[in-house]
């Protein structure tokens, strides 16, 4: 391991862990710089022990165009929810589960997806199978499963395919 590698685990958690400090308290000072950047360090320093292996990013400028898709997608997907709460009936409503297999192998691209399903509204990321080949989903209104599975796939699996794999 280098020097700079051992002195600075994760630089790029670093950096987003300070800019999410100077966020956090609404202002900028050298103070909160300087503490955002300490705890920016320390916190992948203390945790380095639990990252054996630093995630293999293949595309970086593909994370732009996924960050994207996915806050378009979580627009669209609170208009629809709040459309289903006000104006469909509970009995009109079609839950399901959704089985999505998955071509990821990577647990970082695997958790990437699962977080993305879960902050969209409408759908829960409920389960992944043991072995990491398939994710189960629950959807508030799924008129055809098929398709909520095949637009997963092809909109963000496809995507983080492309990013981590």
């Amino acid at each position: 391991m280098t020097f700079l590698r051992k002195l600075l685990p994760h630089p790029f958690l670093t950096l987003l862990l300070t800019v999410t400090w100077l966020l956090l308290v609404n202002g900028w000072s050298l103070n909160s710089l300087v503490f955002g950047f300490l705890m920016g360090w320390l916190i992948p320093f203390v945790t380095r022990a639990y990252w054996p292996q630093h995630p293999k990013v293949r595309a970086p400028l593909k994370i732009i165009e996924y960050v994207f898709v996915v806050f378009y997608d979580i627009v669209v997907a609170n208009i629809q929810v709040a459309l289903i709460v006000l104006f469909k009936s509970n009995a009109d409503r079609k839950p399901g589960w959704v089985t999505i297999p998955l071509d990821l192998r990577t647990p970082e691209a695997i958790t990437v997806l699962a977080g993305t399903i879960t902050m969209t509204p409408g759908t829960v990321s409920a389960d992944v199978s043991a072995e990491g080949h398939a994710l189960l989903v629950h959807c508030l209104d799924a008129e055809d499963t098929n398709a909520v599975r095949d637009e997963i796939k092809t909109r963000y699996e496809a995507r983080l395919k492309e990013i981590f794999e």
